[in-house]
């Protein structure tokens, strides 16, 4: 029986995209046994604990060991990334330990590490384990990634103080302000640890990509012929998606039973996305005035205590938070739910026409399966370049004109919503993205492009 290891890191969009590779990988190759390394992070990530119990219960292949859990001052960390970097860090004993156990009543063929875990890659290395590079986000965030050398060696400024157009092969042109927030300042601690996983990618034996052959050929095509790593070496790239999880029926399906056909715009921004108090009523007022049906996911604002900003967000007060009357103004049109939403069942129904989306990759994939059009609107992460490539190269969304201050108006939340569900653009853009879906869903058949690339993996695990 052929071992192979994953390790995710603990964000919620990581962790779920990588065990719901393994599944697939499963699915069409029985025979494989997988092992999981979860880490416990002491800072919230969003909830995976319910999925890994359920996982774990219904899929017998899978073994999850949990590394144990880190303990840091967070205070004195910058930002979430550069927490999570250093969880991962530290965690390394504990990972080699695990790697030489399994290894002690069966031959790991690989291990698939996230990109967050580049700190595993010498482990791997000294343990004679081919290591495997997953990347959640998608091949035009991996063609930046792989360029990135070559970016920070044609400068000496941070990316952004320089106004500038960035040009990377396979994808768009990038204003360098859209990069992610830890390519942005050079001497930051994000700004390293992003940087040495690019620069490692090239000492892995391959890269699993969470996207599929039709979707991005153009960053693709430009990864496999060198263009994105000039002068170096690109392991093979394997695009296996869209991965997702599907979900249980929740309440809120029952109320999109009773809407029109494709008639509701659903708002979502990820499970650590966070908007203001002001934020959230300049929303609500733009729904309103819009006339659009909606169903709407609201989180409590950030804290304005440091100390909590690494905890979950408490239930959000809607009576406080919306403008007053706005529930019961917008009841017969419109519904707003408390922090979490069935995100993949809501797509999928019927009744939804619109996403508004923090453009996290993981959403992407599943409206594109969904075939419903995009209105972006990106918070953190590399969001801003994938708005990029969703209203430039990919054309099924439409942008959300965001101020210098991050601020949106009601006014542009009432536009974007009007035209998205209403005009011609609407319309080509909704065209487009059904056609996307029609080669998703071949791509994930037998035979389709993202089994055929699993397919490929496989024989390279079993010869291993």
């Amino acid at each position: 029986m052929e071992t192979v290891v994953l390790y995710p890191s603990p964000g919620m969009g990581h962790l779920i995209a990588l065990v719901e590779l393994g599944k697939l990988i499963l699915h069409h190759h029985p025979s494989f046994s997988l092992h999981i390394l979860i880490v416990l992070p002491s800072y919230y990530t969003g909830s995976t604990a319910a999925y890994i119990r359920h996982i774990s219960a219904t899929v017998p292949s899978i073994t999850f060991h949990y590394l144990p859990p880190i303990s840091l001052e967070l205070d004195s960390f910058p930002s979430t990334a550069s927490v999570t970097f250093e969880v991962l860090h530290r965690s390394n004993p504990h990972v080699r330990r695990i790697l030489e156990s399994i290894s002690l009543s069966a031959t790991i063929s690989a291990i698939v590490i996230d990109m967050f875990c580049t700190c595993a890659l010498p482990i791997a290395a000294e343990l004679n384990i081919p290591t495997y590079y997953f990347m959640p986000s998608g091949a035009c965030d991996l063609a930046l990634l792989l360029h990135f050398p070559t970016l920070h060696n044609a400068t000496t400024k941070s990316f952004r103080d320089m106004n500038t157009i960035l040009h990377v092969p396979g994808i768009p042109p990038l204003p360098s302000s859209d990069l992610s927030d830890p390519m942005l300042y050079r001497n930051s601690m994000d700004y390293e640890s992003l940087l040495n996983f690019a620069q490692n990618i090239p000492n892995s034996a391959g890269i699993i990509v969470n996207t599929f052959e039709s979707l991005e050929t153009k960053p693709l095509n430009a990864i496999r012929e060198g263009k994105c790593n000039p002068g170096g070496h690109t392991p093979p790239v394997f695009p296996v998606g869209p991965l997702f999880a599907s979900e249980d029926r929740h309440d809120c399906l029952n109320w999109l039973d009773k809407q029109p056909s494709k008639s509701v715009v659903f708002l979502c921004f990820g499970s650590l996305g966070l908007f203001s108090a002001a934020q959230l009523k300049e929303i609500a007022v733009g729904l309103e005035r819009s006339g659009q049906r909606f169903l709407w996911v609201v989180r409590s604002p950030p804290s304005d205590d440091k100390s909590k900003r690494y905890l979950p967000p408490p239930e959000p007060d809607l009576d406080t938070l919306l403008p007053a009357g706005f529930l019961d103004r917008t009841k017969d049109r419109g519904l707003v739910l408390k922090s979490w939403a069935p995100q993949v069942a809501v797509l999928n129904h019927e009744s939804v026409g619109g996403f508004v989306t923090h453009c996290g990759w993981n959403s992407v994939m599943e409206a594109v399966w969904a075939a419903v059009p995009m209105v972006t609107w990106p918070l953190y992460a590399e969001q801003k370049m994938n708005r990029v490539v969703l209203v430039k190269e990919l054309k099924v969304a439409l942008r959300m004109e965001v101020a210098d201050d991050d601020f949106v108006a009601a006014e542009e939340v009432e536009r974007r919503l009007r035209e998205l569900m209403e005009s011609e653009k609407g319309r080509e853009i909704r065209k487009v993205v059904e056609e996307k879906s029609v080669e998703a869903r071949a791509a994930m058949r037998e035979g389709g492009s993202s089994i055929a690339a699993i397919g490929k993996l496989v024989e390279l695990w079993k010869r291993a």
